[in-house]
């Protein structure tokens, strides 16, 4: 088996990948795409095939391609970023990989979305059943042009795809925690954020990426205890400001997210249920 995967410079594809390679039984192989050679030299240096190039570039698509089993596309544009890109990166680029590979026969296609997509909330833990409903604070391009790439490799005939929603993600020096501050600053003090450790982004990428006969599925990937914005605040050692207390949060379940399914499905269990729990084991 020869698994492709993308984005693998970014804050998940770097952590996901070496767990993908120490993984590996006897036969398996990967492949990373990357744009730049000495960002490869890394993966290279840990077991994988090596292949240059530009996502949205159709001949690279095609190299990168030829001779896999399954594909893990982790590529994102999202945080400051021109619309016109995130959507040429999270949409036309997926699926155009997508085309390619069910082009060279690729058994398996992961693609690994967000939790936004859901837009506002249902007042209860969304589920992967729920349509999506435009709207919230943090609506737009990065939501949107993930939701229609779900749409649209999901539509691909005779290629199994599978879908991964992640939750914020953080961990293992990932800077993502203390970036939680720009958006928290502004929250009210209840106003919750679903969580997810790298190392559980990883587990459960794995699941869904061996799990025999899921095509077709979407998965929720998170842990058991979304935090406030005030513990956001004292978990980077940061005075919470007397602002926070004065607002009302206005979606309550906003992205907040059941794993019933994955944890039903595939055993999912998270590694770390809580960033405390995290935190406590250094992992952070």
């Amino acid at each position: 088996m020869l698994t492709l995967a993308t984005g693998v410079t970014g804050q998940v594809g770097r952590r996901f990948v070496p767990r993908l390679l120490a993984q590996s039984r006897p036969g398996e192989r990967v492949r990373v795409l990357v744009r730049d050679e000495a960002r490869g030299e890394r993966f290279a240096e840990l077991g994988a095939e090596v292949v240059l190039g530009d996502l949205r570039d159709t001949e690279t698509l095609g190299k990168a391609v030829a001779g896999v089993d399954a594909v893990v596309n982790v590529a994102a544009a999202f945080r400051g970023v021109p619309d016109e890109e995130a959507w040429a990166v999270n949409r036309d680029a997926a699926v155009e990989l997508g085309r390619a590979a069910l082009a060279s026969g690729v058994r398996r296609f992961v693609q690994v979305s967000t939790g936004l997509v859901y837009g506002l909330g249902r007042g209860r833990p969304l589920t992967e059943e729920d349509e999506i409903r435009p709207g919230g604070a943090m609506w737009g391009a990065y939501g949107e042009s993930k939701a229609a790439a779900e749409r649209e490799l999901l539509a691909l005939d005779g290629l199994d795809v599978r879908v991964a929603r992640l939750p914020f993600v953080y961990g293992e020096g990932d800077p993502h925690l203390a970036q939680s501050l720009m958006w928290a600053a502004n929250w009210a003090a209840t106003q919750r954020l679903q969580m997810g450790h790298h190392a559980d982004v990883a587990q459960g990428l794995l699941r869904i990426l061996h799990a025999p006969g899921i095509a077709g599925r979407i998965y929720n990937i998170a842990d058991d205890a979304p935090v406030t914005a005030v513990e956001l605040h004292q978990l980077n050692g940061v005075e919470v400001p007397a602002a926070l207390y004065d607002r009302t949060d206005p979606d309550p379940w906003f992205v907040i997210t059941s794993t019933d399914r994955i944890r039903r499905e595939l055993g999912y269990r998270p590694l770390y249920p809580s960033v405390y729990a995290a935190r406590d084991a250094g992992a952070l």
